[in-house]
């Protein structure tokens, strides 16, 4: 059996044919739906002309979400280590007065 399935997707009123493994099928129509409501999102605005424009400024607009969210999971990842590390200081000077008393 082939690991690998063809789907039909749509994208602003354009279908494509596109191969992808049986459990990542879902993954990919959320992320043609996205990429379509994105197009259409830009086009609404009325400030861009042309399919390859649309596609262009879409995946600039999904890019730059993309590395936004990088941004701040890492953010968040830095305060959690902070946290972790100041837990583990606390921890540590807790233990090493209980064996000073002990």
């Amino acid at each position: 059996m082939s690991d690998q399935q063809t789907i039909n997707i749509s994208i602003f009123d354009k279908e494509y044919q596109v191969s992808c493994k049986p459990d990542e099928i879902q993954a990919l129509r959320d992320s043609a739906y996205y990429l379509d409501s994105k197009m259409r999102e830009i086009k609404a605005s009325g400030s861009v002309l042309g399919l390859d424009r649309l596609a262009v400024m879409a995946a600039l607009n999904i890019a730059n979400e993309y590395l936004s969210s990088e941004q701040q999971k890492k953010a968040l990842l830095s305060q959690s280590d902070g946290r972790s590390n100041q837990s583990h200081d606390k921890l540590d000077a807790a233990i090493s007065r209980l064996k000073s008393i002990v």
